[in-house]
């Protein structure tokens, strides 16, 4: 006799699966705090953009796979002349957005940056905007993206909550593509049974390795992963949407589903070992959280995890920058996230590899009392060989404390301490830094420099008279929320 397969019932949808469903659906933003903190990141966001396309490496990823083609009612990607279809508009918005690592930032068990999914959200809307001002049909408002926003940030971030991808060898895009495509399906007027579709393919796809956040073979790709995640999530609520049947039991069909196959398992120190069976953790109800109390990068575009690091860094650099030979060692200490991720020694091999090492951007900082995304690029980095010579006398050290504040819902701390030892026996005060200058706790603080920060963006690509249109209009809630999405859109082509 052959063996066979039992033949089972088919399942309901994975109970996570349908928490999120019924969130986008049902879900109610009431939060004044969250539209204008939305309001911020959609002008961070799309300041990072801007900026992204001073650099050659960037650029070169976008526009359509056949050149030339023209799409009618195309989503536009701001700062070009781009007009694509709307998957491919996702991916280079998601690309432009994230390429200098400058937008904002989300630490828990799992690590990523929630603006990411605006490349999804932005290139639908603004597609459906498009078609319904030719229907003549009620326009689509920018309030529907910010609330969009609102709901991809909280998705990404609740299930980083306690879900560390990372320990399973994935990187967190696939957060990207779960928010991206119930957010795309949404717009796109997905039913619960379509959303689901949506939602169950997100799991079945392959998923990327963290491979290229983690020396040796940290690269390139870290930059684009994200635009590419949210490019999946537009492509598959697009499935969905046209009646693809779901995969009911994607996360916990025993042998075959997600859980068994790729989240029971323990990457750690290049050793794989049993963790038993594992399933999503949900600590809290979906709301707002997420958006309330997302990190912005105000000062340094640059791996959140350093960003208090280079702070301290900066406080130091009077005191040491006529003595950067004089220097033996360098302590920092640090929380065991950073040490997870950005405590690199030896050769770093290429921009991304830089701004995701914790000893390179603090020396930078250390010896010139600033931090660029030019200072991460292969010529600055030859000309300036004691940024290598400062790396070696870094000791990186965990302080306990640092760890314990960061996963403490109430503080969510991201701590960092330098001290600077001098080889004839004098040395520094340490300096710490506790939260970093986009966090919830300094964002009266942090405002103003934000829209500083947005301001020199929109220098960088538009004449005066649209750059003051652009700004009046994101300083104005009101105007903003009630403006059709294809009009904002309008005001981003060059």
């Amino acid at each position: 006799m052959s063996a066979g397969f039992e033949l089972k019932q088919r399942p309901d949808y994975d109970r996570v699966l349908q928490d999120i469903a019924d969130y986008v659906l049902h879900g109610r933003i009431d939060s004044e705090e969250a539209f204008d903190t939305a309001r911020l990141c959609l002008m961070d966001s799309l300041g990072c953009l801007l900026q992204a396309l001073a650099f050659p490496e960037c650029t070169k990823l976008l526009g359509p796979p056949v050149e030339g083609t023209w799409v009618p009612e195309g989503a536009r990607v701001p700062g070009t002349r781009l007009r694509l279809e709307p998957a491919k508009a996702a991916w280079d918005i998601g690309c432009l957005v994230r390429w200098l690592d400058y937008n904002d930032t989300w630490l828990a068990a799992e690590w990523g940056h929630p603006s990411d999914n605006l490349g999804a959200i932005l290139a639908v809307a603004d597609h459906l905007a498009q078609r319904r001002a030719r229907r003549g049909e009620p326009a689509l408002t920018m309030r529907v993206v910010l609330e969009a926003m609102i709901m991809a940030h909280e998705i990404q971030g609740v299930m980083a909550l306690d879900n560390a991808f990372n320990r399973v060898g994935l990187d967190h895009v696939i957060l990207v593509k779960l928010a991206s495509a119930a957010l795309s399906a949404k717009l796109l007027g997905a039913d619960r049974e379509q959303l689901l579709s949506a939602l169950s393919h997100v799991f079945v796809d392959g998923h990327p390795l963290r491979t290229y956040r983690q020396a040796p073979n940290t690269g390139s790709r870290k930059s684009w992963a994200a635009g590419d995640a949210a490019s999946r999530g537009v492509q598959l609520a697009d499935i969905a949407l046209r009646g693809e049947m779901g995969v009911p039991g994607v996360l916990e069909a025993p042998q075959w589903g997600f859980y068994d196959v790729l989240f029971s398992h323990t990457c750690d120190n290049l050793k794989t070992k049993p963790a038993g069976r594992r399933r999503f953790s949900l600590p809290q109800a979906f709301g707002s959280y997420v958006m309330e109390q997302v990190l912005f990068k105000i000062s340094f575009p640059a791996e959140f995890h350093g960003q208090t690091a280079c702070e301290a860094a900066l406080i130091l650099h009077p005191q040491v920058r006529e003595r950067l030979p004089e220097i033996e060692r360098i302590r920092i200490a640090t929380q065991q996230s950073a040490l997870r991720i950005i405590d690199k020694r030896g050769e770093l091999a290429n921009p991304a590899d830089r701004d995701h090492c914790l000893q390179y951007m603090t020396a930078v900082c250390l010896a010139f009392g600033c931090l660029r995304a030019e200072h991460y690029e292969d010529a600055f980095h030859a000309a300036h060989p004691l940024l290598d010579e400062l790396r070696s006398k870094m000791e990186l050290v965990e302080e306990p404390r640092y760890s314990r504040d960061y996963l403490d819902s109430a503080k969510r701390s991201i701590a960092n301490a330098v001290q600077v030892f001098f080889r004839d026996g004098s040395c520094t005060e340490p300096v710490a830094v506790e939260y970093p200058l986009g966090h919830r706790r300094r964002r009266a603080e942090a405002r103003p420099l934000l829209e500083a920060k947005f301001e020199a963006a929109l220098a960088s690509r538009f004449a005066p008279r649209r750059r003051a249109e652009i700004l009046a209009l994101c300083r104005d809630p009101a105007r903003l929320e009630a403006m059709p999405v294809e009009r904002f859109m309008e005001l981003w082509v060059i």
